[in-house]
């Protein structure tokens, strides 16, 4: 056969025995190759768990998830969301859906705004699908951290001094050579003064790399790492997306938030009656200064909160500084006029006395309604102005006989009134008088209790944490192999993000500068 060239191989045929002419051997191997086979498949649950696990550690899935969220998300910030107050009671549920339908029935029609409920299109943040959606993402980011842990563990704690030659070729990018020198300058011998594994080590300290160094035959091998645990910080950064969503999860589940409509000198609970520790607030004074003239500068609250009657915190809160206390946090987030009725029955009973928050609008003018207690009938009060710009109280009274077939209350109104301040009047169709005594205003406060505040400061600084020592402190390492001639070669790597030939060429200035 000539040299140099291969010759396929033949099988050699022996004459077949009787256990292979019967079929034996050719049935065993078949029954070995299916055991083998039924050995190395997965079995079905094996295979399904397999894909579940691939499909939560893809990247692919992740982007597709965050951007399931987003649209959610910008769906629950371009159309108006229900309260949170709203689902406390289902009068006050009804409430909100009814201004819902006012505002997205002339545009989208009824029936389209019943089924955007249904679909919780309304409530967007604390709907099935966006919750399922941050526990599937949390999942995912898990997943994906366990899985990647193993490797970045690798690449950090495996350390490899001793590299092969072709390692070090000086063609390769960031590889460099300095020859050694000779004490009499040529070839001859006397020993080496080129660089030292002790100089090379020096140098290396000097730019803060960690140093290792091997001995192998005739070479002396020195390693330098510099922020060699740099990749753990992905870590640091999973840990605060994990902790983002557990926040988002803590909050909407958890956290409470109310909006309190509190007139001057009125109180009112932040919690429904009969909650331990039940909380109080109490307006003892708002100032709007130019408020008269219809441009105010500022306006702020004199609030006062109380737990089971005992007063724990006063201040006079403003739109960007808040009251935190117990738990909650009051923020002043607007105001409104609030007349100040007095209602008697003709006997002279006071059925109402205090302020009537008109926390909603009519024609551009502040609106609301009231139920006259002990009576069945309502009020529907429109603050005006008259025509000597003093304040108005157009009143008119209405009862509420049955309920239309789409659901609507069927509403008779009676004889309106125009009551100034300081004046007293009534109707033939009333049995009660109603005097304006003046004219206040009240606060909007929005109570705030978020729970997992706590947990998105700690989730920020992991993720802060994470990125900057991602960016800021990338790895780098050195590899250097000094020969007994004083030969030194050396090849170096670096994450992204580092200008590695400018930092490479000053080591190697170093490196030249320390040659003995």
């Amino acid at each position: 056969m000539p040299r140099g060239r291969s010759q396929p191989l033949r099988s050699q045929r022996f004459p077949p025995s009787a256990a292979e002419s019967s079929g034996g051997p050719t049935i065993a191997t078949l029954t070995a190759g299916q055991s083998i086979s039924r050995l190395t498949s997965p079995e079905p649950i094996a295979r399904i768990g397999l894909a579940i696990w691939g499909l939560l550690t893809s990247v692919n899935f992740a982007v597709l998830q965050i951007i399931l969220l987003a649209l959610q998300a910008v769906v629950g910030m371009t159309l108006r969301q229900l309260p949170s107050f709203a689902f406390r009671t289902p009068s006050d549920y009804a409430t909100e859906m009814a201004k819902i339908h006012g505002r997205y029935d002339a545009g989208l029609g009824s029936g389209v705004v019943d089924v955007l409920e249904r679909l919780q299109v309304f409530q967007v943040f604390t709907s099935t699908a966006f919750t399922l959606g941050l526990i599937v993402l949390v999942i995912s980011i898990v997943a994906c951290t366990i899985d990647r842990t193993p490797r970045l563990w690798r690449q950090s704690a495996d350390i490899r001094v001793v590299q092969p030659d072709p390692f070090f070729d000086p063609k390769l990018p960031d590889r460099a050579m300095i020859a050694g020198e000779l004490a009499n300058g040529s070839a001859g011998p006397a020993g080496p003064t080129g660089l030292t594994p002790s100089a090379v080590q020096d140098v290396l300290r000097r730019h803060h790399f960690g140093v290792r160094t091997a001995e192998l035959d005739d070479a002396i091998y020195v390693y330098g790492d510099r922020h060699r645990w740099t990749k753990m910080a992905t870590l640091l950064t999973h840990t605060g997306l994990i902790l983002f969503l557990v926040a988002a999860a803590v909050t909407s589940r958890l956290g409470d938030e109310e909006g309190l409509v509190v007139p001057e000198g009125q109180s009112l609970t932040v919690q429904p009656i009969g909650t331990p520790g039940l909380l109080l607030v109490k307006n003892f004074a708002f100032t709007a200064p130019g408020l008269d003239t219809g441009h105010p500068t500022d306006f702020t609250t004199d609030l006062a909160v109380y737990r089971d009657g005992e007063l724990i915190a006063r201040k006079v809160i403003r739109v960007n500084d808040p009251l935190s206390v117990a738990g909650y946090t009051f923020h002043q987030n607007g105001f409104g006029a609030a007349p100040d009725l007095l209602i008697r029955d003709r006997s002279g009973g006071v059925l109402w006395s205090g302020p009537v928050p008109m926390s909603d609008s009519a024609a551009g003018f502040p609106f609301a309604t009231m139920t006259v207690p002990g009576r069945n009938v309502g009020l529907q009060l429109l603050l005006e102005r008259a025509s000597d710009q003093t304040g108005l109280v157009l009143a008119v009274p209405y009862t509420v006989s049955g309920t239309n077939p789409d659901g609507s209350p069927i509403v008779a109104s009676l004889q309106p009134m125009a009551i100034a301040a300081g004046e007293t009047q009534s109707s033939p169709d009333i049995d009660f008088s109603i005097s304006v005594q003046g004219f206040h205003a009240y606060t909007l406060l929005i109570a705030k209790n978020d729970p997992g505040q706590g947990i998105v400061w700690a989730a920020f600084g992991s993720l802060i944490s994470g990125i900057l020592i991602t960016f800021y402190l990338p790895r780098r390492r050195i590899w250097a192999r000094l020969r007994p001639n004083g030969e030194l070669a050396i090849a170096g790597r670096s994450d992204r993000y580092v200008d590695f030939g400018r930092e490479f060429g000053r080591l190697l200035d170093d490196l030249v500068a320390a040659r003995t």
